[in-house]
């Protein structure tokens, strides 16, 4: 297939600067945000792609591009637009432009613009797994609570209080988590599991 002439295999040297990369971020992470912060979906796509990587997993792979394709798009659209004028959207990089935040803890952040074509690519190469959509479905299940229950509403991982920085008052919140539940698999995982299926499936 032209996929594997002229796509993969992936050359070493990615996945030698991507180990490097993770190996720096994670102590970083750890001593600034904590251990709670690697449990952003975000986080777990970098960490989990890693392994995807290594592994040549299609699975993997496929279960962190449905997962964050379109949010890291999202951020990205952001990040940029809010470069250029200088004003905010949806408040998703406003830690981006925080001066108390060192340049290099910033600059690391900047994995969110490099994963959606890493992610596209790893998917390209190994091909779309079908299954992934139950599968990620099943871990946003298991995280979103670990979330709710364990971590601060001032952090909002996952923004499992509300969307932005600030709890959301309207709904009771296990309803709240609940919508969530369901509605980040109909309305971000599904599409894009079908356009993944359609494009890049062996």
């Amino acid at each position: 297939m032209l996929t594997e002439i002229f796509i993969c295999p992936i050359p070493s040297s990615v996945n030698v600067f991507y180990t490097l990369f993770v190996c720096v971020l994670v102590p970083m992470y750890w001593r600034h945000y904590g251990p709670a912060n690697f449990l952003w979906f975000s986080d777990i796509a970098l960490l989990i792609g890693l392994a995807a990587l290594w592994l040549e997993s299609p699975l993997l792979s496929s279960m962190q591009a449905i997962s964050v394709l379109l949010l890291e798009l999202l951020w990205s659209a952001e990040f940029l637009i809010r470069l250029m004028i200088g004003k905010p959207i949806f408040g998703l990089v406003e830690y981006m432009f925080k001066s108390n935040l060192s340049l290099w803890l910033r600059g690391l952040s900047l994995f969110h613009l490099a994963l959606p074509p890493l992610l596209v690519w790893l998917v390209y190469c190994f091909g779309y797994d079908g299954r992934a959509l139950i599968a990620q479905t099943i871990l946003l299940w298991v995280i979103v609570p670990v979330c709710f229950f364990f971590t601060e509403p001032a952090e909002n991982i996952n923004w499992v209080f509300g969307f932005g920085e600030q709890p959301q008052k309207t709904l009771p919140p296990w309803l709240y988590v609940a919508l969530l539940l369901v509605g980040v698999p109909i309305g971000i995982y599904l599409p894009t599991h079908f356009l993944l299926d359609a494009l890049l499936a062996k």
